[in-house]
């Protein structure tokens, strides 16, 4: 039985919103005081984007939703609660599955099913307040030329929106107050443990310079990736695109 819905967080839903993001952070600018633990969820954006400026495909029927975090004086670094994303987008998603072994978490904002894109997160800051948005693919999978895709409804599972809204509004909430009250380190973990298995080969894309290739040793306690190059050292990769390599790939 799904849990019951939470009081301490309020679903906004619209049906119609450039992006669910960009209208959070509009308000903001505006001035206007938003509670944290609540949720813009959105029927259809139409200007939805992810990381690097690309389109987030519409996909009637999907998650998509965001909502604010106020950075105190007290938190960790704010570029950390990619990590709490993860980990509640991927707890929510596991509740849903009859085995959730095919879920992993892929640094820095993405959940894979199977190796295939389930979900994205993207961070936005406005002075003291981080807006953070999800996107998941319930009912039907972007095409994208250079990643597979997937969506629950791909592999038998109807999954309401509204539902998964709700769950996904109380693991966010769990493993924000983690992040507060046990510290990054709890989260690294937390992370950690629904990342790829270490000896995972990766390319990185760092933002300013070559690609590299190595295997995946983890994460460090501050939350970047850790890349074991051809040499023997550890890379920490504190920015960049990665991409998960089958074993018969270069």
């Amino acid at each position: 039985m799904a849990p019951a819905p939470s009081a301490l967080h309020r679903l906004e839903i619209v049906e119609q919103v450039g992006s669910t993001n960009g209208e959070l952070l509009a308000r903001l600018s505006r001035g206007e005081a938003l509670r944290e633990g609540d949720w813009l969820v959105a029927d259809r954006q139409v200007a939805g984007r992810g990381r690097l400026g690309r389109e987030w495909q519409d996909g009637a029927g999907n998650f998509m939703g965001s909502t604010v975090v106020a950075i105190g004086a007290g938190d960790p670094p704010a570029h950390t609660l990619a990590l709490v994303a993860g980990v509640a987008v991927h707890r929510a998603a596991a509740e849903l599955l009859p085995d959730a072994a095919g879920l992993t978490l892929k640094w820095p904002n993405d959940l894979l099913l199977d190796g295939a894109k389930l979900a994205g997160i993207l961070l936005e800051r406005r002075g003291d307040h981080v807006v953070v948005g999800v996107g998941v693919n319930l009912v039907q999978a972007p095409k994208l030329a250079d990643r597979q895709t997937v969506a629950l409804a791909d592999i038998g599972l109807a999954v309401p929106r509204d539902d998964f809204a709700d769950a996904l509004a109380r693991t966010f909430a769990d493993e924000l107050a983690s992040w507060r009250s046990s510290g990054l380190h709890q989260t690294v973990a937390r992370w950690t443990q629904r990342g790829p298995v270490v000896g995972t080969r990766l390319v990185v894309n760092p933002a300013t310079e070559d690609r590299l290739t190595g295997q995946y040793r983890g994460l460090d306690p501050a939350g970047a990736l850790l890349l074991r190059l051809a040499g023997g050292a550890d890379r920490a990769i504190h920015a960049g695109e990665v991409e998960l390599l089958r074993n018969e790939e270069d």
